[in-house]
């Protein structure tokens, strides 16, 4: 499965084939890509206007906009949601576990949650099998973190249907050679992080319509499940994360009307 900062370069580029072509490698090497390389980072960076923080988080410490005109809360909210699907598409490497074992939190709430994830990171084992008992497992995981799973109680139903036609809507195109469900938390945590930061041309108000349609409506149940699950240490932090996140989301999206 294709990580976070992958899949944010190849929409920039426009696809396999094009971020191949930008970055000077055959487009069957670059399919083969879970993520970013490292030696790749650099020219993938300046071919596609994507951070080096948000492509390989465990690399670089800050994550950053790369748009300096962006707001300093855009700013903010983009980093969390990259943050969010990073953790949520795959197991966090050691290298990403300690620099989230960094994280300093405050008495705020999402303070909080972040020096939580801080101590869990910090005595985390074997992550990797978490995440495959989690949201994989023999047959499925204990988790299904999709959006039409959630609001029916199936997959690939109306919600994914409905969603496929909103990110047209907005210009966002599947990614190729992607087997990923476009409503898997992760995409979407994806799609609002590039929401966050204008990487597509949209209106608060469309920002907003999406993020209540097709994110809040389900995904906090999703996150809360994830700190009662009978599978989860680091990820019970990270579901603490994700829930204390989107409710300050939903606070905020409501304040700004």
């Amino acid at each position: 499965m294709r990580d976070a900062g992958l899949n944010f370069a190849i929409s920039a580029a426009g696809g396999v084939a094009q971020l191949a072509r930008k970055v000077g490698i055959a487009q069957t090497s670059l399919s083969n890509w879970n993520r970013v390389p490292a030696e790749r980072v650099i020219a993938v960076e300046a071919a596609t206007g994507v951070s080096r923080s948000l492509l390989r988080p465990d690399l670089y410490c800050e994550l950053q906009v790369a748009d300096p005109a962006i707001d300093a809360l855009d700013a903010a909210r983009a980093q969390e949601y990259a943050l969010l699907a990073n953790l949520l598409s795959s197991s966090p490497s050691r290298a990403l576990l300690e620099q989230l074992a960094r994280l300093q939190g405050d008495p705020t709430p999402l303070g909080c949650a972040h020096g939580v994830l801080a101590q869990a990171a910090s005595v985390a084992a074997d992550v990797e099998r978490e995440y495959f008992d989690l949201f994989v497992g023999l047959g499925r995981g204990e988790l299904l973190p999709y959006a039409s799973y959630y609001l029916t109680g199936f997959l690939n139903e109306r919600p994914l249907s409905r969603l496929r036609h909103d990110l047209g809507v907005l210009g966002i195109e599947r990614v190729e050679n992607n087997f990923e469900a476009e409503d898997h938390a992760a995409t979407l945590c994806e799609v609002m992080a590039s929401l966050a930061a204008a990487r597509f041309p949209v209106s608060p108000g469309a920002q907003r319509a999406f993020f209540e349609k097709h994110v809040s409506s389900w995904m906090g149940r999703l996150f809360a499940d994830m700190e009662k699950a009978d599978s989860a240490e680091f990820y019970r932090a990270v579901g603490t994360l994700g829930r204390v996140f989107l409710d300050i989301e939903s606070e905020a999206f409501t304040f700004a009307t």
